[in-house]
């Protein structure tokens, strides 16, 4: 179910999140906000039902139709510049979120830091990450931290498990994982 490339890590909190369950290992906008703050798993469980109408949506019509007609090939790709350019306009006038690998499943995050957090474990907060590169937003999932410990090479892991997310939040959450992975193995498939 996993990356078979994935670095392996023994740790308890590795297990509890990832062990027979889909995860996903990535390099995405992400980070770690101590706190309890109000999120509205709303606003996350939209974003990821949105991206996935958009990309299912493009698959579905190359899968029916065969080739899209230019026109919507054309059309397809002046939405992607759209957003492509809007994205950069929203980071200039943000502070964007750090670049990190991470493993994701619906159980949890861990996050690659550099340096240590000092979060302690219970510690409740929110893990924000962009799910998708296309669109340039974030969601914010209410997380407690499971354990932090060093990588052996300087960084740091951080293990995030999910919190009160609720069932449609989870759900939208799964199919997103699923869409990634199995976006993963058609790449994996196509460099061999």
């Amino acid at each position: 179910m996993n990356d078979p490339a994935a670095p392996l890590i023994h740790h308890p909190a590795e297990a509890e999140l990832f062990d027979e369950t889909l995860s996903c290992d990535l390099a995405l906008p992400a980070a770690f906000i101590r706190g309890s703050s109000v999120t509205r798993s709303s606003a996350a469980e939209q974003l990821l039902r949105t991206i996935a109408l958009v990309e299912e949506g493009r698959s579905d019509e190359h899968d029916e139709r065969g080739e899209s007609s230019l026109a919507l090939q054309r059309l397809d790709a002046k939405l992607d510049l759209t957003l492509m350019l809007l994205g950069r306009l929203l980071r200039q006038q943000g502070d964007p979120l750090p670049l990190r690998p991470l493993r994701w499943s619906r159980r949890g995050i861990r996050l690659e830091l550099g340096p240590r957090s000092g979060a302690s474990a219970g510690t409740a907060g929110v893990a924000r990450l962009q799910p998708s590169d296309w669109l340039p937003d974030h969601a914010d999932l209410p997380v407690v931290v499971l354990a932090e410990a060093a990588n052996g090479a300087g960084g740091h892991y951080l293990w995030l498990r999910f919190e009160e997310l609720g069932e449609g939040l989870e759900m939208a959450m799964e199919r997103h994982l699923f869409r990634v992975h199995r976006r993963q193995i058609a790449d994996a498939r196509r460099q061999r």
